[in-house]
């Protein structure tokens, strides 16, 4: 099935939470804070692919979300960051984004428009990961017990438009057909 058209819905992952952790070893008597940052979510980006020629991808699937970041650990540990999402589309496709997806019919502003091998745009940033109690340490503030929570990821709603070369071709040169 050739598809030309497609909106779908796209979120960036989730950014992890902070850890709170304290050092507990036998000899050290004052071990201080050692909570572990969250990891920062995917981003969702559209790239170009030659190996594509139609949206029929999006036909039946319209939610897409990257993987969101992994919660911190103690013994200061980073949380994993997530892994990105790339769409792939052909070449020609043009990317447009809600202004207002609040309204029962939004309104787009071209975001990209696509037109060779490799061309990506992001369309939704992942959220940054929490800091960990080990990062609002000080000489004023030796115990911290509370963390950052992770932020939340962009969510957008795209529509999709591929550019055919047929579109162009219809009408043809000025004068041609002329006698």
């Amino acid at each position: 099935m050739f598809l030309d058209e497609a909106s779908i819905e796209v979120r960036g992952g989730d950014g992890g939470r902070g850890c709170v952790g304290f050092r507990r070893e036998k000899y050290v008597p004052r071990g201080g804070p050692n909570g572990g940052d969250g990891g920062s979510g995917g981003s969702v980006f559209i790239q170009a692919d030659e190996n594509t020629d139609t949206l029929s991808d999006y036909a039946s699937r319209k939610k897409f979300e990257a993987e969101r970041g992994e919660h911190g650990l103690g013994q200061n540990c980073h949380g994993k960051n997530g892994e990105d999402r790339v769409l792939l589309v052909p070449p020609g496709t043009q990317v447009r984004i809600a202004d207002n997806s609040e309204s029962r019919k939004p309104t787009y502003s071209i975001l990209g428009d696509l037109t060779h091998h490799g061309d990506r745009v992001l369309v939704a940033a992942g959220g940054r990961g929490g800091y960990g109690n080990a990062h609002f340490k000080s000489s004023t503030r030796q115990k911290p017990d509370f963390a950052e929570l992770g932020e939340p990821g962009e969510r957008s709603l795209i529509e999709l438009e591929l550019n055919l070369v047929a579109d162009i071709g219809i009408i043809g040169y000025p004068g041609v057909g002329e006698a």
